[in-house]
């Protein structure tokens, strides 16, 4: 919210909310909700609203006493272990400490809208995952403890330093031994917590994150299914499609001829 206050109601997340000036949301999924200057106000379909835009920007009702900035993230098939364990609707309260960043990339994107600078796109969308990543920090910070995934995770460092070691080395055979030695916890208090953070143990976790890895790269790269299998640290194709299609329902080769025949790949 770059100027003024209204109220945001959220499909599903209980009675309206206040937001005023510097406040920020966040909605983990697709969800209807509304602002308006009163809840009780009968909503206008956005789509109206957005026909008739000047320089990417909506007017609608007079005087103006509200000036609120938005977007969209896409994201890839291993958001979900990331977004998953959110409420419908993160907000965070302009008049925090810890929202001074946020305050500050606020300013820059109203600056950024107003500008028509070159290389001003680019400075939004970065700006944009600042945000987002201030956001998800705010809401660790304010208490993340009984969610399941990985904000959960992250937040707990019994699990936390597990996680990071999968993720700098994922070819690498681990054991829930070594994985609780990262977090200096015994073997039974890491795989207590680590599956009521994630939801799973951690071995499936090390096989789950694997297999993003190898989804991204059947993406985005020409490399062999080989190739990915042993940079994973499988010894043997039949045991990197096993576990593929085990977590995807088909098998490496299937699964990069569909996403390779998507429009836009």
């Amino acid at each position: 919210m770059v100027e003024g206050s209204c109220w945001l109601t959220v499909d599903g997340a209980g009675p309206p909310v206040r937001l005023r000036t510097g406040d920020c949301f966040l909605l983990a999924a697709p969800r209807a909700f509304s602002l308006a200057s009163d809840p009780s106000v009968t909503p206008v379909p956005a789509a109206d609203i957005y026909r008739h835009i000047d320089s990417g920007i909506a007017h609608y009702g007079e005087p103006a006493d509200c000036f609120l900035i938005g977007g969209r993230f896409a994201y890839e098939e291993g958001m979900p272990l990331l977004l998953g364990s959110l409420p419908p609707v993160v907000i965070v309260s302009g008049d925090s400490e810890p929202a001074a960043v946020l305050r500050w990339s606020l300013q820059q994107l109203a600056r950024e809208f107003g500008a028509a600078s070159p290389g001003g796109s680019l400075m939004v969308r970065h700006l944009g995952h600042m945000m987002l990543v201030q956001i998800l920090r705010r809401y660790v910070d304010a208490g993340a403890n009984g969610d399941v995934g990985w904000l959960a995770g992250f937040a707990d460092p019994r699990v936390s330093a597990a996680l990071a070691a999968i993720h700098a080395a994922p070819e690498r055979r681990w054991t829930v031994d070594t994985l609780a030695a990262c977090c200096h916890v015994s073997r039974s208090t890491f795989a207590l917590h680590f599956k009521r953070r994630l939801g799973f143990g951690p071995l499936e976790y090390v096989l789950r994150w694997r297999i993003q890895l190898a989804m991204r790269e059947l993406r985005r790269s020409s490399a062999s299914i080989s190739a990915i299998a042993q940079r994973l640290g499988y010894d043997s194709d039949s045991a990197f499609g096993h576990a593929f299609k085990r977590i995807v329902g088909c098998s490496p080769r299937a699964y990069r001829h569909d996403v390779t025949k998507e429009p836009g790949t």
